[in-house]
């Protein structure tokens, strides 16, 4: 049973929570990064580039072939898929990670930023109560 206590404890922690929060925000965010590089980003660029859609660019090793006669039949040959590298859709995956990127690194930037300006700000003053208390010590010691 104290298993199943310390297994309950450590998945409602604060961190487990946030973590799995991040996770379902960036899995969201990624649609959202996939779409971006997909329906805006690519197209004026394959325009620039005579009309070209990284997407299906892709170097073929073995052409597809249909399938030769009657399934069953002694002469029958089976159907072959295409072999392909497909490059354009690595192409656009390396465009999106750089987009994802960038968008993380400027978030830790202001992170950080806001994190010396913390920093740089001087402590606030003592309450009241704390420098009439520092006051009675320093009288008690004279």
């Amino acid at each position: 049973m104290s298993m199943l206590k310390e297994f309950r404890d450590f998945a409602m922690k604060g961190n487990v929570v946030d973590l799995a929060v991040g996770v379902i925000i960036g899995a969201a965010f990624g649609t959202i990064v996939s779409s971006l590089v997909d329906d805006i980003v690519m197209p004026p660029i394959g325009l620039l580039l005579a009309g070209i859609d990284f997407s299906t660019l892709k170097l073929v090793i073995q052409q597809a072939t249909a399938a030769v006669g009657a399934e069953g039949a002694a002469d029958y040959v089976a159907a072959k898929p295409e072999v392909a590298i497909a490059y354009g859709k690595f192409i656009n995956a390396a465009i999106k990670f750089v987009i994802v990127a960038w968008v993380l690194f400027m978030i830790i930037r202001a992170m950080n930023s806001l994190k010396k300006a913390e920093a740089a700000a001087p402590p606030p003053p003592p309450a009241e109560d704390i420098v009439l208390l520092r006051e009675i010590r320093d009288a008690l010691k004279k």
